[in-house]
């Protein structure tokens, strides 16, 4: 297969599925699905961030920043305070070389 012919594959395929999604922009949901999506978002990111964490050499120092980053959000409501305060927890445990 050529690579033209792999790219105009990708691009019918991608096309098509956001145009779906686009087209039904004026469907309502019934609760259930509002409900289930809702944790859409945050499924993702555990997804992408767990293993990431779990597989590091150093999975217990950033398994700490990121539960002091995950009870900040939760406290405060404001992702950049968690974020910034999970980095610098990692580093500063990194620093003081605790929990390698």
């Amino acid at each position: 297969m050529t690579p033209l012919l792999t790219m105009l594959g990708m691009w019918a395929v991608t096309f098509a599925s956001r145009y779906l999604g686009l087209s039904l922009g004026g469907l309502r949901l019934p609760s259930f699905w509002l409900a289930f999506l809702r944790f859409v978002p945050i499924s993702v990111f555990a997804a992408l961030v767990v293993p990431d964490i779990a597989s590091a050499p150093d999975a217990l120092r950033r398994a700490v920043a990121a539960l002091l980053c995950a009870l900040l959000i939760w406290r405060t409501r404001q992702l950049a305070v968690g974020i910034l305060c999970g980095f610098a927890g990692y580093w500063v445990l990194r620093w003081l070389g605790w929990l390698a």
